[in-house]
């Protein structure tokens, strides 16, 4: 039975280990300028077929004089005597699964690998049918991301394994992690296997994001306008943008806690007494501890205030500069008409994701106070429901996924043990609430926090330190490493983890009228339901 097609011939198998890789040579007529790394290939040993990844390709020679004294090619005859006999492409390949030969291990699904092949098995490009059996079929479930490489089969996501754990999507700049995110967004929204909240710091993924040239990209909320509500920050922006948000956000300074200001220690410049002086500050004062700070101006009555806590003049100053930045924060008021949480919480039940837009607010300050504050709001309310669900009283809470940029400001290892963020990483969706984060700096991220991650989607990555950080405890590092550096900077993104059964590079599919098309036309989840797609994109 030929369950791998008639892909065509590249080599055959001359050495190699089940740690180290494979090692093949080319035959003659295969041009080494064709094979690129992340490439699929298969393996047809005595016994099974395996599925193997591309990780490296070299030249190699038979004759060690050939790499001293190069021999003149210019005749086409001589040239093809010496090509795959005295010198030959050759390519390393990392054993991925055992796809089996015969009907019951067809059956039973491609298997870890724990052998190799034999010599001289003969190594093939793998076909549509080998990666849709490895990857499966376009479902609800399974959610079409890309591309392999030099092939136009569907690599699909399981999206019930994606929404178990926290993940991650990294790369530089400009390599099109927002992009990627738009994508995984989509597929998690029509697949209704969990909601979403996004904490949208540059408003890419509301109502309309930012893209090259004249053309700009629709968000959530203009492909699924029932199921998508819109949170502003910031009124002008919004309206200035043509967005008519669902719900203007604002925060009393009640809701401040000093966990709040503990995690914006650095971007406020404070002292590590400063923010213990803050703890002081709210059992003196209670949930009114920042008004009440605020409120005493006279230099006399700050004098005995900080005597009275105990607190040296120098912090009292210190504390007092970080505070005052907080003052100036428009969307930070007194006294607040509406809970934002409350509301946001709401949509969420009804299975409405949420798109908080941060318009001009997109200082550091801003974005950590915020998301901080509400995430840990909302999770303490997942956290009662799931609990009074364990005690048969009311049904689970639907399944969180909470999308944070410029992650490595919430999970860095000075503040990770002390943010929600980093008690939701390392809960593993105890709560039924999990995280995305979205991030070019990956070193910067808790290690535990990182190794935490299920899947992890990377575009390049050209920092050492974020490459180690990326792959760190991970199977086949050094090879996946390699395929790794060689990603193009767009549109391309190396995926690994429980989402997927494999490593898998990808050409990533194109975020624009296509893509909306495709979801409207998609047979197997919820299609958008903005009405009319063909005035999407005029």
């Amino acid at each position: 039975m030929n369950v791998s097609g008639q892909a065509g011939r590249l080599g055959a198998v001359v050495s190699g280990s089940l740690t180290e890789g494979i090692h093949v040579k080319l035959d003659s007529g295969v041009s080494v300028e064709d094979m690129a790394v992340g490439r699929y290939i298969t393996i047809s040993g005595e016994k099974r077929r395996f599925f193997g990844m591309v990780t490296d390709v070299g030249l190699e020679s038979s004759d060690l004089r050939l790499t001293s004294y190069p021999v003149d090619i210019s005749d086409p005859l001589f040239a093809r005597v010496i090509q795959g006999t005295g010198v030959y492409g050759a390519l390393k390949v990392l054993p991925l699964l055992s796809l089996g030969t015969d009907a019951a291990s067809i059956i039973g699904g491609p298997q870890p690998v724990k052998t190799v092949p034999s010599h001289f098995s003969a190594v093939r490009d793998a076909s549509q049918a080998d990666v849709e059996a490895v990857f499966g079929k376009e479902s609800k479930e399974r959610f079409w991301v890309g591309n392999p490489l030099d092939m136009e089969t569907k690599v699909c996501l399981d999206l019930a394994e994606f929404v178990k754990r926290s993940n991650g999507i990294f790369g530089k700049s400009g390599t099109g992690k927002t992009y990627l995110t738009r994508i995984l967004l989509a597929g998690m929204l029509q697949s209704e296997l969990a909601v979403s909240l996004v904490f949208d710091m540059h408003s890419e993924y509301g109502w309309e994001g930012t893209g090259e040239g004249t053309i700009r990209p629709k968000g959530l909320k203009q492909l699924f306008s029932s199921r998508v509500a819109v949170f502003a920050l910031d009124e002008e922006t919004a309206r200035r943008r043509k967005v008519n948000p669902d719900f203007l956000v604002r925060i009393g300074y009640e809701e401040i806690e000093p966990e709040d200001i503990q995690i914006l220690r650095s971007v406020l410049n404070l002292t590590e007494t400063a923010v213990q002086s803050v703890y002081q500050l709210a059992r003196r004062f209670g949930r009114g501890w920042l008004a009440s700070f605020l409120d005493v101006q006279n230099s006399e009555e700050q004098r005995r205030l900080a005597e009275e806590l105990n607190i040296p003049e120098s912090t009292y100053r210190n504390l007092r500069r970080g505070v005052e930045v907080l003052r100036r924060l428009p969307f930070l008021v007194p006294n607040t008409p509406e809970d934002s949480v409350r509301e946001m919480l709401k949509h969420l039940d009804r299975g409405v994701n949420v798109v908080l837009e941060f318009g001009r607010h997109t200082d550091l300050t801003s974005y950590i106070l915020v998301a901080n504050l509400l995430t840990r709001r909302i999770y303490s309310k997942y956290r009662e429901l799931t609990e009074r669900s364990m005690a048969g009283d009311g049904p689970k809470p639907r399944p969180l996924v909470i999308t944070i940029e410029e992650a490595h400001r919430f999970l860095n290892p000075e503040v990770s043990a002390n943010t929600i963020f980093g008690a939701i990483a390392r809960e593993m969706r105890k709560y039924n609430v999990t995280l995305l984060v979205v991030d070019q700096r990956p070193s910067g991220i808790d290690e535990e926090v990182l190794s935490q991650l299920g899947t992890k989607v990377c575009c390049l990555l050209d920092n050492e330190r974020d490459v180690d950080a990326v792959l760190s405890g991970v199977s086949g590092k050094n090879e996946l490493r390699s395929v790794l550096a060689k990603l193009e900077s767009k549109q391309q993104s190396l995926i690994f983890g429980h989402a997927v059964p494999v490593p898998v590079v990808l050409r990533t599919r194109e975020y624009g009228p296509k893509f909306y098309g495709e979801l409207g036309a998609s047979k197997h989840q919820g299609a958008p339901d903005t009405g009319n797609l063909d005035d999407m994109w005029k």
